[in-house]
This record gives C-alpha cells, sequence and structure tokens, in this order.
C-alpha cells in the first residue's frame, strides 16, 4: 500500500491478483471457462439462478404467477453458484452470453427460447401470462418507466455502493462518498414516489415492484453490505419500509426470496425448486441431519 497518488497507464492491462473479493472470479473477457451441461427439469421453464436481488427477481415473478393461478408457470430452479464460476460454464454461457445470473430457458413452445437479464425475463413471463404489466396507455408506460430505472439504478447499489464500501480491499474516500450520495439519491426517488403511490405503477402490484423490492428490502432489512442501514440512515424513508413490509409480507414473495438460496439461517434455503412440495420437504434445514 502506497500514499503516491495512482496515475492511470496509458493502456490499461488486467491484474489477476487485484486483491478484491471477486478476483478469482473477475476478468475482461467473455465466453466459457469450462465445459458443463446444465441440468434439465420436467417443467416447462428452467432457471439457472442464485437468490441475489437480481436473482430473487425471477422466482418472485414464477412464485407470484402460481399463486394468482397460472399453472403453466410451473418451473425448475438450478442453483448457479457465482463464487465458483458456475456461470462460466459453456452451458450457462449458451443461455446468457454475459455471464450473469438469472438466466432462463423457456421449453413451453416448440423451440426453446433463451431469455437474460432479469428484466427481460420479468416481461417475457408477464406477457407471456399477460399478468403483472399493464397492457397499454399510460398504466403501461408508468411499469415500464420504473422497470427501467431499476434497472439502471441497480449498477450504483450493487457494483458500487456495495462494492466499495463492503467488499473492496480497501477503502476510498472518494468512492464511497460518491456511490453512497447516489443510493440516497435512489432512496429518495423512490421514497418520493411511493409517497404519491401505493406501487410504484400506481394502484396495482407489479413487475416493476417485483424487480426493484428485493433490492431495497436488502438495503431496509439490514441485510446487505455490513451496517450499511445506519451508514445511509435508511430509517428516514418511511414509504419505502411500508411498501417493502407490504410486499415481504406476499406469500409468494416469501417463497421467491427462499428459492436458490445459500446462505443465512437453514429454514430460509431452498436451493433448488422442483415443486410445490419442495418449500415443506426440502428446505435445507430438513436436509440437514439431526444434530448438525
Amino acid at each position: 500500500m502506497t500514499d503516491t497518488p495512482y496515475v492511470p497507464p496509458k493502456v490499461w492491462q488486467w491484474n489477476k491478483e487485484n486483491g478484491g473479493r471477486f478476483a478469482a472470479i473477475n476478468r475482461p473477457i467473455a465466453g466459457a471457462t469450462h465445459d458443463k451441461e446444465l441440468p434439465v427439469g420436467k417443467h416447462p421453464f428452467q432457471l439457472y439462478s442464485l437468490a441475489t436481488p437480481n436473482g430473487v427477481k425471477a422466482t418472485l415473478m414464477f412464485e407470484e404467477l402460481l399463486a394468482a393461478g397460472h399453472t403453466g408457470a410451473e418451473y425448475d430452479a438450478w442453483i448457479i453458484n457465482i463464487g465458483e464460476g458456475d456461470q462460466f460454464s459453456s452451458g450457462f454461457v449458451a443461455i446468457n452470453p454475459n455471464s450473469k445470473i438469472p438466466a432462463l430457458l423457456d421449453r413451453s413452445g416448440p423451440e426453446p427460447i433463451r431469455v437474460f437479464e432479469s428484466g427481460a425475463i420479468l416481461m417475457h413471463l408477464a406477457e407471456k401470462f399477460g399478468a403483472f404489466l399493464p397492457t397499454g396507455g399510460k398504466a403501461r408506460a408508468e411499469c415500464l418507466s420504473w422497470l427501467m430505472w431499476q434497472m439502471g439504478s441497480a449498477p450504483f447499489i450493487g457494483g458500487g455502493f456495495g462494492h466499495f464500501y463492503a467488499y473492496a480491499p480497501i477503502k476510498i474516500e472518494y468512492a464511497i462518498d460518491r456511490y453512497s450520495m447516489e443510493t440516497k439519491r435512489l432512496c429518495s426517488v423512490l421514497d418520493q414516489r411511493l409517497g404519491e403511490a401505493r406501487y410504484l405503477a400506481g394502484d396495482d402490484y407489479t413487475i416493476a415492484d417485483m424487480a426493484a423490492w428485493p433490492w431495497f428490502s436488502a438495503l431496509m432489512g439490514g441485510g446487505a453490505y455490513e451496517d450499511a442501514y445506519d451508514f445511509l440512515a435508511l430509517a428516514e424513508y418511511t414509504q419505502i419500509k411500508r411498501w417493502c413490509d407490504e410486499i415481504g409480507a406476499r406469500p409468494a414473495a416469501k417463497r421467491g426470496r427462499m428459492v436458490n438460496r445459500a446462505q443465512g439461517k437453514p429454514e430460509s434455503q431452498l436451493r433448488e425448486r422442483h415443486d410445490a412440495s419442495d418449500f415443506e420437504l426440502r428446505t435445507q434445514d430438513k436436509l440437514e441431519p439431526a444434530g448438525e
């Protein structure tokens, strides 16, 4: 470590040993690192994911569709361990060239359709089942605007604030201040909107809420980025808390948050989901040997 100011070189070069928490899986090139086919279950939809905020968007949507009576939305959810580089397998890259979770294979039609990026998955499923997305006019425009707002906002919260505050090997005041300011600005935008309307798009719960809720509920619940709840003074955003609590009380949201989860209390982890009964029979506390 040195106090000498960093001067960028004329041409940047990749330093594999950068010391960061994710150094083992971050790289500046795309493509597969190893050959491995993805498993395929019996249901029309095959989801490959992990219960990060982006991953929860997809499982929340599936559980909400099933709760609403759309039986055709049955799905298999396979866990992708991004810490071990599962997202760089040849099978995963074939579905998502960007090697990010979640990735979806829609096998409900005559030809499999790949869908990647969490917002695209939400839109694909909403349009397929005619649910949680207004069909036209002002309501649809409002819903899609807030969906895209969330998609554009997440990198500032996760890769920006979360990275430099909680994960970076050194604390950089400028970076933490920059992304703390932006995260609080985004919270202010959301809080003001939710002071005007029950949900992001208005009176109805939509995919815009499903996209934003996993990110902001993690912040408001105090489980994200060490002590970020106190550091960012998030208690002041009372409308966000009201909205987070309301969605969090939905049974489908509780189930969606459990799927592909690999941390936390054993009873909160359903690492793979292949049937609705798995929530009762196959959570980690049910699978662990007695006494462990």
